[in-house]
């Protein structure tokens, strides 16, 4: 973070990356100053509405974020900045998106939780286009020129009012992450999966203790559940002996809109999934909450589980960034890979796609175990409808794709997880027939 104070003393002289957040009304000039170096340009949570016109003098501005802010408009200078290739305005007040806003090189654009109910044609004229969030907005419907997007790879559209996902889009040759929930088109499932059976937790049987994790849909917190009563037990005399709490995590769920979508659409994919091994057992969902929020109760994972990558970064895009020195042998790579594979195969069978198949989405120990969490962007289908297939292929190249980063670190690999690997990453097989080629490698 830095100062407007700093930027007015010339002490960010030369620097790549601005971040400002100072109750900004109106772009500051000083700004300029740096226009020979500034490449990252982040202004979120300020209260800006407009742009000024000779932004393009930022000639090396290659990434620009101004979330939480004002604009109702997607600014139209931003096509004029010539090295711009990252556009990020989540939750603004955005209705409209002109074509002179998109420049040409775009690659990744942001415009979660706004309120456009229309993209320009234009939008399929950006062929460098990799990532695209559009969860929480209005839309009916995708211009068909987007067809033409050969490049795209990661699309979230949830939480819309998209009645059907169009064909071309499911044969993008490059679409892998997509994200459609809490649309009209999949409501009717999203309602069945929400009303899965499963435990009601009273608020007052659990005590919270120290925070987990936390993420866009919402805050993990370790707790203690007293499962033989809906209240927490007052403290017993000494001579009575209260029968132990059992140790579980909480998952608390925003209201927000995050960028996968709505976090009700991740809970009613949850409860959907069913029991298996390979994924974070889901105890029963939290009722008697005081502020009415909504929770999940779920098994305690050890700490000596970690995730297998971190995610994207801003230059990788669309792929998980390793630590340099994570490496496997083979058996443990192949346990991995079988594991995912497993868990998919099921989340098919029930009608739900993860959307988000990532190594930064897997937990997994020291021991081979391993864990598929994170349901932030799962989505809902028909196993017997007629996009079926088309949906399954996106899933079974992002596993390619996860195949591929456990191969590369695990050294001498026989020829034939190699064909396998290529084979996901076309989206030809499916997850029945990948384990089995997984359980005979060689």
């Amino acid at each position: 973070m830095h100062t407007l104070e700093q930027l007015r003393s010339g002490a960010l002289a030369g620097i790549t990356r601005l971040t400002l957040r100072c109750g900004l009304t109106e772009f500051p000039r000083e700004i300029y100053t740096l226009a020979d170096s500034l490449e990252i340009l982040d202004l979120s949570g300020n209260a800006l509405s407009a742009l000024p016109d000779d932004l393009p003098r930022l000639h090396k501005l290659r990434i620009i974020f101004c979330s939480d802010n004002q604009f109702q408009e997607l600014p139209g200078v931003l096509g004029a900045c010539p090295s711009l290739t990252m556009v990020g305005f989540k939750a603004n007040r955005i209705r409209r998106v002109p074509a002179a806003a998109l420049p040409a090189k775009l690659r990744w654009l942001v415009l979660t939780d706004n309120a456009i109910e229309e993209l320009p044609a234009e939008l399929g004229e950006r062929p460098q286009l990799q990532k695209l969030m559009l969860a929480g907005n209005r839309l009916r419907a995708l211009p068909a020129s987007m067809a033409q997007l050969r490049q795209l790879e990661l699309l979230r559209i949830a939480s819309n009012q998209l009645s059907a996902l169009p064909d071309w889009l499911l044969a993008l040759p490059r679409l892998t992450w997509l994200a459609y929930a809490g649309n009209p088109l999949c409501d009717a499932l999203e309602d069945t999966l929400a009303h899965t059976p499963s435990a009601a937790i009273s608020w007052t049987s659990l005590t919270l203790r120290e925070k987990l994790g936390e993420g866009a849909s919402g805050i993990i917190y370790r707790a203690d559940w007293q499962r033989d009563g809906n209240a927490a037990p007052a403290p017993a005399p000494a001579a009575v002996t209260t029968p132990a709490a059992m140790p579980v995590a909480v998952k608390l769920f925003r209201a927000a809109m995050t960028s996968d979508g709505s976090p009700l659409s991740e809970m009613a994919a949850c409860l959907g999934a069913g029991a298996h091994p390979n994924l974070i057992a889901i105890l029963g969902h939290l009722e008697h909450h005081p502020e009415n929020a909504h929770g999940l109760v779920m098994e305690l994972i050890s700490p000596d589980f970690h995730n297998l990558a971190g995610p994207p970064s801003l230059d990788s895009c669309t792929r998980d960034i390793y630590a340099e020195d994570k490496h496997f042998d083979l058996p443990t790579a192949l346990n991995i890979a079988r594991a995912i594979a497993s868990a998919a195969a099921q989340l098919h069978s029930h009608g739900i796609m993860h959307g988000d198949l990532y190594g930064h989405n897997v937990l997994h120990d020291d021991h081979g175990h391993t864990l598929l969490g994170d349901f932030g962007a799962a989505s809902f289908y028909d196993p017997a409808g007629p996009q079926a297939d088309a949906l399954q292929t996106l899933e079974v190249r992002a596993f390619g794709n996860l195949l591929e980063e456990l191969l590369d670190r695990s050294g001498q690999v026989p020829p034939r997880l190699r064909q396998l690997q290529a084979a996901c990453q076309q989206g030809s097989p499916r997850f029945s027939d990948i384990k089995e080629q997984l359980d005979n490698p060689v």
